[in-house]
Parts: structure tokens; sequence; C-alpha cells
């Protein structure tokens, strides 16, 4: 008998993880790790990165610190960490901020903090990625959007556009990256119960807090519910899916 293939497996994987010190990009180490990939992590807190490392199954994963926002550098240090551990076979960018404010205090220093940070980075990286991979292997890139990129919320329109920006990467980077035998797809949180959240939490009242607990149907999410949707993305089993975007928000947007 022939035996079974799992298409989840990503044992021999090498992933790059952005943003992997909390949340989503912590949670999304643990599983990708369990599943048998060997994870490049990135952040900026050391001590937080060094906390995920013991997290993780297996051996012979390592951790890079880099600031999202100085965006000409990133290509370079994603070339350098390949030349240094091996290509790439995948790229999970969970890296992002998220600061509430309102049209009244916009100014330009705030978007382009935003906008370097969120979505200047993906396609930094992106480009990085692609430099000298074998072309035999198809390679998975998975950008975390929000569904902040698909609705309207007052106080959060800068971050809103970024997300939105990471929608319309995904398809553009999915076309050009053909060539190179590079998917690219993308997941679209609604709130997930993170730090972040927990600071969205902070500068609310309870009531408000309330409603927008109210507007998912099942729930807050878990930073594993959205973990689960990149592992997917990024495996053997969604080899066919490309250009994507896939929300995972609890029933939010049938509201």
């Amino acid at each position: 008998m022939t035996a079974e293939v799992n298409p989840l497996d990503l044992t021999g994987k090498h992933i790059l993880v952005t943003g992997a010190s909390a949340g989503i990009g912590r949670a999304t180490c643990v599983l990708l790790a369990s599943l048998g990939a060997r994870l490049m992590i990135h952040g900026r807190n050391e001590a937080e990165l060094n906390r995920t490392l013991t997290m993780l199954a297996g051996d012979n994963h390592s951790l890079s610190l880099m600031d999202m926002s100085q965006t000409d550098e990133l290509a370079p240090w994603v070339q350098q960490l390949a030349a240094e551990h091996g290509h790439f076979d995948g790229f999970v960018h969970c890296a992002g901020v998220q600061i509430t404010k309102s049209i009244r205090s916009f100014d330009a220093e705030f978007f382009d903090q935003t906008m370097r940070t969120n979505l200047a980075s993906a396609l930094a990286i992106s480009r990085g990625f692609r430099y000298r991979r074998p072309k035999a292997q198809q390679g998975s890139i998975v950008l975390v959007s929000s569904i902040a990129g698909l609705i309207g919320q007052p106080g959060n329109i800068v971050y809103g556009a970024s997300k939105a920006g990471l929608m319309s990467a995904t398809r553009g980077l999915a076309m050009e990256l053909l060539r190179d035998n590079i998917r690219v797809n993308c997941v679209a949180p609604a709130m997930v119960e993170t730090e972040m959240a927990q600071r969205t939490r902070d500068d609310m009242t309870q009531a408000q807090f309330a409603h927008i607990e109210a507007q998912h149907p099942m729930g807050l999410g878990k930073p594993e519910d959205v973990a689960n949707a990149i592992a997917f993305l990024l495996s053997d089993a969604a080899k066919w899916i490309n250009a994507v975007t896939l929300p995972v928000e609890g029933a939010y947007l049938a509201n």
C-alpha cells in the first residue's frame, strides 16, 4: 500500500514569520513548528522572541530583530538571512501596528509610519523572499490583513487603508510572482484576543467594547483560529489556491 501523505505536513519547510513575539504571530509559530517547519522568527522585542522560541517543537529555529518601518533595509535583510540559513519556503507577515486616531488628528508622520510598517514592509520582504529561490519548489506567502480593510470604522481609517492595501497587494504579488512559483494569499481576521486587542479595549468604555463583541456572532477569535488558516494556506493542501483573501472572522461580515 502507498503511504498516506498529509498535505498539511510542513516537515523540511523553512518559514519566516514576522511579528512572532506575541498574538497571532506567536500562535502561528507554535503551530508551524508542530507541523514540522523550521522557523526564522522576527520581532523587535528580543526577550519575547526568545520566549516564543521556548514554545516551539523541534530545533534549528532562529530569530532575528528588525524594524519593519525601515523599508529599504528589509529586502537585503531577508536575502542575508537566506544566505546564512538557507532559502525560505514560506513567509508569514504578522507584523503590524494599530493606533486609533480620528481624521481630526491626521498627520503625514502617522500615515507614513502606519503604511510603512503594515504595507510597505510586506512588499519589501516579498522582494527579498523571491531572490534566488529554487523555482522547482513552490513557495508560499501569507499576509495578515484585517476586516478593517473591508469595513468602515471611526478612528481606524489609516489602519484600515493599510490593511486594504495588503489585500490588493496580495492579488498583484500573486500574479507577478507566479513566474517564481510563489503563491500569495491573505487572511483577514476580525477581533482576536491578543495584546493589541486588549489595548483597544483599554481605550474604550465597557459599553463600547460590548458593542464590538456583539458584532461577532461566534465570539471573539483566538490567535490559534487565525494560525490554523495561515498554516493551511502555507501548506500543500492549498497548492492550487492563489491571490485570495480569506476572512477569518466568526461570521462578523454576515451581520
